[in-house]
Formats: C-alpha cells, sequence, structure tokens
C-alpha cells in the first residue's frame, strides 16, 4: 500500500487539475446550478473524448481505461475540490459499480462502453421518501406482465435523475430485490427536479406507473447494491477531500491578504489556530481516504468497515472546514457572491446522502460487531 501518488497517478492529477481551471471555473458552477439537468454538455464531452474521465475504472473490456479505484479517487478528489457540476458520481461511480457488481455480462457490454465513452448517462434509483437507502426500505414493485416487467413506484433522492438516459432501478420482486434498466424515455416514467440546499448536485424524484423495464440478471442483488453503496461512500469521501483542500486554500490565501487594525488576519494567534486544525483535519482525511481507495482497489476485506468510517470522517470534517472557511472570510463569506458558501452547502448534502453520519458509524458497529 501506498499513500503517495506514482508519477502517472500525479500526472493524471495535475492535468485534472489545469483542465478543471480553465474550462470549468466558478462561473460555469454557477451556470450550471441553474439548470435542471445540472451539467454542461460540452463540459461533460470533453471530460470523455479528452480526457476518458467517464471510463477511469470501467475495465478495459467494456470500453474502459482499466485503472483502479485509487486513479477514479483521484478523478473524484478534483472534481471535489472545482466543485465540478457534472453527472460524474452517477454515472461515472454509481451507476458502473453497480453494472459490475451484478456481474451480468450481457449487461456490461449493452451498457459499460457507453458510460465510459460519456455518451449515455446512467444514474442509479434506491431511495425513497423515508430517506433509507437500504434495501428492506424499498416499496417500489416489480411485476411481470407475460414475459415483461412493469415497476409501479417512485424514488426520491435519485443523483442526476433528470439529466440521466439510464435508470437502474432497485425494486422489490415478491419477497426479494431486483435491479432494472429503465430508459428514461418509457412510458409512466415521470421525473421531477428537487429543490435542494446544494444545487451542485442535482436530485430527483421519479414516479413510475406501469413503467416497462428490463430486469439486470444477478445471482445476489442485495451484496452488489451494497459494494455500490460502500464504493460510492467513498467515492463521496475523496469528492469531501477534494473540496476541504479548497476551502483551506481559500482561508489561508484571505487570511494573507486582509488586514485587520494594521497587520494581516493571518497572524493573529485565533486564526493561525483555525487553519493549523483546518490542515491536521485535511491530512487525516487523506490518510483515510488513500487507504479507502487503496482497499476497494484491491478488494481488500476491510471496505465494508472502511467505506462508512471514511464517509462519516471525511464529509463530517469537510463541513467543519467549509464553516471555518465562512469565519475566516468574515462578513463577505456569507454573501452570495463569494463562493464559500457553495462548499458548506456541497459538505451538507454529502453528509445526508446515503445515510447521516450516525448512521454511517452505526453501520460500522454494526459490521464489526458492536
Amino acid at each position: 500500500m501506498e499513500f503517495a501518488l506514482n508519477d502517472e497517478q500525479a500526472t493524471l492529477q495535475e492535468v485534472l487539475r489545469e483542465f478543471l481551471t480553465e474550462r470549468a471555473g466558478e462561473a460555469g458552477v454557477r451556470a450550471q446550478m441553474a439548470e435542471p439537468a445540472g451539467f454542461d454538455p460540452q463540459l461533460w464531452k470533453q471530460m470523455g473524448s479528452e480526457l476518458g474521465l467517464q471510463g477511469v475504472a470501467v475495465p478495459e473490456e467494456y470500453g474502459g481505461a482499466g485503472f483502479t479505484f485509487v486513479e477514479l479517487g483521484i478523478v473524484l478528489e478534483e472534481l471535489g475540490r472545482a466543485l465540478t457540476v457534472s453527472p460524474f458520481l452517477a454515472s461515472g461511480v454509481m451507476a458502473p459499480q453497480l453494472l459490475l457488481a451484478l456481474g451480468d455480462e450481457a449487461a456490461c457490454a449493452r451498457w459499460l462502453p457507453g458510460i465510459a465513452s460519456g455518451d449515455l448517462i446512467a444514474t442509479v434509483a434506491l431511495a425513497e421518501d423515508s430517506g433509507s437507502w437500504q434495501t428492506d426500505a424499498v416499496t417500489l414493485t416489480a411485476r411481470q406482465d407475460g414475459g415483461d416487467w412493469r415497476l409501479d413506484g417512485h424514488k426520491s433522492y435519485v443523483v442526476d435523475g433528470v439529466g440521466a438516459d439510464l435508470v437502474f432501478v432497485v425494486a422489490r420482486v415478491g419477497d426479494g430485490i431486483g435491479v432494472f434498466a429503465v430508459e428514461a424515455s418509457a412510458s409512466g416514467l415521470e421525473r421531477i427536479p428537487l429543490a435542494t440546499m446544494d444545487q451542485t448536485r442535482k436530485l430527483a424524484r421519479l414516479t413510475f406507473a406501469d413503467t416497462p423495464a428490463e430486469r439486470i440478471a444477478a445471482s445476489d442483488p442485495e451484496a452488489a447494491i451494497g459494494r455500490m453503496l460502500d464504493l460510492t461512500s467513498i467515492a463521496l469521501a475523496a469528492d469531501a477531500l477534494g473540496g476541504t483542500g479548497r476551502v483551506l486554500d481559500m482561508a489561508v490565501d484571505y487570511a494573507k491578504v486582509r488586514e485587520q487594525f494594521g497587520r494581516p488576519i493571518g497572524s493573529f494567534q485565533a486564526i493561525k489556530h483555525m487553519c493549523a486544525s483546518m490542515l491536521v483535519d485535511l491530512e487525516s482525511s487523506r490518510s483515510a481516504v488513500y487507504y479507502a481507495l487503496w482497499a476497494a482497489a484491491t478488494g481488500h476485506a476491510d471496505v465494508p468497515v472502511v467505506a462508512p468510517m471514511v464517509k462519516a470522517h471525511c464529509v463530517d470534517t469537510y463541513l467543519q472546514a467549509a464553516g471555518d472557511n465562512i469565519q475566516i472570510h468574515g462578513g463577505i463569506g456569507f454573501t452570495w457572491e463569494h463562493p464559500a458558501h457553495l462548499y458548506l452547502k456541497r459538505a451538507k448534502s454529502s453528509q445526508a446522502l446515503l445515510g447521516g453520519s450516525d448512521f454511517q458509524r452505526q453501520l460500522v458497529a454494526d459490521r464489526i460487531g458492536i
């Protein structure tokens, strides 16, 4: 296990940071926040055609780059640092990882190449109005109509549910659970954007009324869904790591130039301590995220324990750092015009997604037998 990036990984990070700085700056973030679909199609296309980001962790036999979850984590860290408004979490992490975990080779061959190229945007619909991301809370039902499947019910908090071309829906089948593919144009599917505090991450409520669907084969769908959730938790932690690093840089840069009583505020002990605490938290998050990425990349047995642990720690750290950044900026930090509040809202969004930090810690306790 290595906690330092190798030359190839460092180059990926450098190239991606430069790309996002040039083509996905704050002005672009604010512009896409106002769009219901929530992303710039041209930027999304460039992410796929120029950098191949969407297929970083997709196996080569399915049209991807064949890298590991470590490289995917580097991408997520940089996207989080730039607050890039895109369907990457849904289509670059959740959907492909669920497909791979389900193990249906025909489904992988059919959909993964398009997902990896960015030509097909996919998402996963699991949670419902209760807000639970656990399969035992699923009430949306699937029934057979002759040789076809039909879905009835609703899903909430679907990441990029409005902009997706394909939705992988978790549904109840008798006493069990199944995963179904639904095209965005399917009859009986209604997609409504949800009003959210974090406008950089689009959520939707989906209603299914006798909606045609295709069942994806799986020997153990619940285990596949669990693995997807664990990997998504690690992805959110990597996103949070990038955001934490950015708000620390913002705070330090401002503390160097903002003067009070004839001296930079960074010279005051209280500001020094706040920035130092942010740095300590950032580095602890970095160690936790890199270990989790390594565990995910190698299929280590620690993943089920590490995933909720790193998600809870890193998003909480992110939220604290984002709040401290606003405090250091003072009055301007509370304004709409300043980007500080955007990072605070992203941190809060990440904390709630997949279940809050208390829930994540309870998962850790349950999984280690406490």
